[in-house]
């Protein structure tokens, strides 16, 4: 008898519930969100900047990205880097970098969701003079709406590669060894290695026609020091035989063509501590919690600004070692490489 007591009163507000607005409002006001991304590397003569706004919209998002439109800001915006020297706790302004735009047009299908090949970008000419002494201010100025969006970044500073020297060899059944030394505040909180095995082909049918060519072996690319504000020995072992492993499955048999091993380039890449940060963010969890918090260093913006360094920073022949002689005949009867005409 408890129930029906309710009843009237239940009939009552059924006209009421069923008279709410169908209409529901997924999207909601549209606020100006900039997205920044920039790397800064001392080697580097330009430096580029991606500056876009986020965008909302009835419909699918994916369609919305590869409209440029959709996240260009319309007018030009105010952009520079400024330079400050570390003293201590201290800084000291010293120059200024100003940005304007560039349309780059070598963005491939795949390389991001957004719209390719042409990409609108903020560069400024750094000419290779920026400094790991100095820390680099970003200033980006909306003149239409007079918002402003800034963010900072030190550089990070060069190391010492110890090991190898002299040649690149990989005994089978023995390991390699990689050994490097950092500098203190070095602001290096991640390196990658990719060692690039360059080799030369030769048409069997004639013998004038040749080619370099070349693959990349990334060996590791979470290498971290315990402590950036000091020097650190860095003495890393590797097994030999995966160099060989690598080979054979990123090398296919030709048989028209013979190979000889020629070189390789030990090329190193160092994460600032933001970049690194960023990237442990964005990485696969490997745990049954998926969700992780979303990193930004922009202030009033999202995005990252922060720096890099590459050793070296293109790789050619002189940053090259030779091949040891025990490798050279090791592609010829390995297991994984015999079959590959070297």
């Amino acid at each position: 008898m408890r129930y029906l007591r309710f009843m009237p009163l239940f009939l009552l507000l059924l006209p009421v519930l069923f008279s709410c607005n169908k209409d529901l409002k997924v999207n909601a006001d549209w606020k100006d969100v900039t997205v920044v991304y920039g790397l800064l590397d001392q080697s580097d003569t330009i430096t580029y900047i991606k500056i876009t706004k986020a965008f909302l919209g009835e419909g699918n998002a994916l369609q919305f990205a590869k409209v440029p439109d959709s996240s260009i800001y319309p007018d030009k915006l105010e952009v520079r880097m400024d330079e400050y020297l570390l003293t201590g706790a201290d800084t000291t302004f010293r120059k200024s970098y100003p940005c304007d735009t560039v349309t780059i047009h070598n963005k491939e299908a795949g390389d991001s969701i957004f719209y390719y090949p042409d990409q609108l970008m903020y560069f400024a000419r750094t000419l290779g003079k920026l400094s790991d002494s100095c820390v680099y201010k970003l200033f980006i100025k909306n003149r239409k709406t007079g918002k402003e969006v800034t963010a900072q970044t030190g550089l990070v500073r060069d190391f010492e590669l110890l090991r190898p020297n002299g040649n690149a060899s990989f005994p089978p059944g023995q390991s390699f060894n990689v050994r490097w030394k950092s500098v203190k505040n070095s602001n290096g909180k991640r390196y990658q290695l990719v060692i690039r095995f360059i080799y030369r082909e030769t048409l069997k049918s004639n013998l004038t026609v040749r080619s370099t060519k070349y693959i990349d072996w990334m060996l590791f690319n979470d290498v971290k020091p315990v402590i950036v504000a000091n020097s650190q020995l860095f003495d890393l072992y590797y097994p030999a035989n995966a160099f060989y492993t690598v080979v054979g499955s990123k090398i296919k048999p030709d048989s028209l063509v013979t190979r000889v091993a020629y070189k390789c380039i030990f090329f190193f890449t160092v994460a600032a501590d933001d970049l690194n940060t960023y990237m442990e963010v964005t990485e696969p969890s490997l745990s049954l919690v998926q969700e992780k918090p979303a990193f930004t260093n922009i202030n009033n913006g999202i995005g990252l600004f922060s720096s890099r360094f590459m050793k070296p920073r293109f790789p050619s022949e002189s940053d090259s070692m030779d091949v040891s002689q025990i490798t050279i005949d090791s592609l010829r009867i390995n297991a994984h490489t015999k079959n590959l005409g070297f």
